[in-house]
């Protein structure tokens, strides 16, 4: 057994994201977004220069003169890893981030019935934001299986990385990550468009071109689910507008007001027990009025539509914090923590 697979092995993975393997520094995971060492004991430049050439031999070379490679490394019976081996300040370093092997039910993330209703759409755009590490993946994941589990689709996802790796069941699932399995988002989506898809999973949509692809994907016919590291569907909607230039924002309002069928906003907060972490989310469907509303251009009276849809399945982050503190899934607390930084 290779030494990299017995420090693996040494890990409890279950709660893991990244694991941290630094020149002079101990071993550091996160769990729950936080970063822990595992022990006081440093690795040496000379064990992380060997974990290298373990992980990929014939891609040293490219290491040492690219100063950082990106692989996937799947040990036998351990799991799969999505690597990441850099150079920095004369050291080497390895960043494994853990590619979760059991998708979670969408009944695990929320009990809000609307977020199974958005798998059953035929077309238009949903989206799922929030900021870096509040698990936008994992919901989406969850809604991607909930279709896989329950309709016959083809489904194609562009992601970087692949984080979770899905089973066909009802589905045909197409998992493609950029970097390896095409070249960018753009390029991947264009090419998408010739594959048959029904469903089409974006893992970001990071810049105008490929909101533009994105929008014109949902326009023909595809049920759409991709991400933003935006907070709340107002400055959601907001960004995607005013990443075009002004002559064109007209039309797009158009087209958003169309095509847009849900924003899912959350955050991440710590159980109250102390393990784990429980998203709170923000949820607004895409009703006739809000439609007006991106049409006009009137993105601040968005979220008191929110407030007053809940018959269409919609809820602010404020009230789904005050359920998850009355339910005691989270100390009020860190619900009053919240209300501070974003009042």
């Amino acid at each position: 057994m290779a030494n990299i697979d017995k420090l693996i092995k040494s890990i409890n993975l279950d709660n893991v994201s990244d694991i941290h393997i630094s020149s002079g520094l101990p071993l550091m995971i996160r769990i729950d977004g936080n970063l822990k060492s595992v022990n006081n004991l440093e690795i040496s430049h000379e064990t992380v220069c060997e974990y290298i050439k373990e992980l990929e031999p014939k891609r040293f070379n490219e290491f040492l003169e690219k100063g950082d490679i990106d692989l996937k490394y799947q040990p036998k019976g351990m799991g799969n890893f999505r690597v990441n081996a850099y150079k920095c300040r004369g050291g080497y370093s390895i960043c494994l981030r853990v590619i979760k092997q059991r998708i979670p039910k969408i009944t695990d993330i929320s009990s809000a019935q609307i977020l199974k209703d958005f798998t059953k759409l035929n077309d238009g755009l949903v989206l799922v934001t929030g900021p870096t590490g509040s698990g936008k993946s994992t919901t989406l994941a969850a809604m991607i299986n909930e279709i896989n589990n329950t309709k016959e689709k083809h489904i194609i996802t562009l992601e970087d990385p692949i984080e979770y790796i899905y089973a066909n069941n009802k589905s045909i699932i197409n998992q493609r990550e950029i970097g390896q399995d095409t070249k960018s988002y753009i390029m991947g989506l264009r090419a998408a468009l010739r594959q048959d898809p029904d469903v089409i999973l974006i893992g970001e949509m990071r810049d105008t071109e490929t909101i533009e692809v994105a929008l014109r994907a949902a326009q023909t016919g595809h049920l759409v689910f991709s991400t933003l590291h935006t907070m709340g569907a107002a400055n959601s909607i907001y960004r995607i507008i005013n990443s075009f230039d002004s002559k064109e924002q007209n039309e797009i309002k158009v087209q958003l007001s169309s095509l847009l069928r849900g924003v899912i906003s959350q955050i991440l907060l710590p159980n109250s027990t102390g393990t784990g972490r429980t998203a709170a989310l923000e949820i607004m469907t895409c009703t006739n009025s809000i439609k007006n509303l991106i049409r006009e251009g009137n993105y601040e009276q968005i979220d008191s539509f929110i407030q007053m849809g809940a018959k269409y399945g919609m809820q602010t982050i404020d009230m789904d914090l005050k359920r998850l503190v009355n339910e005691n899934i989270i100390v009020k607390e860190e619900y009053m923590k919240w209300r501070a930084n974003n009042n």
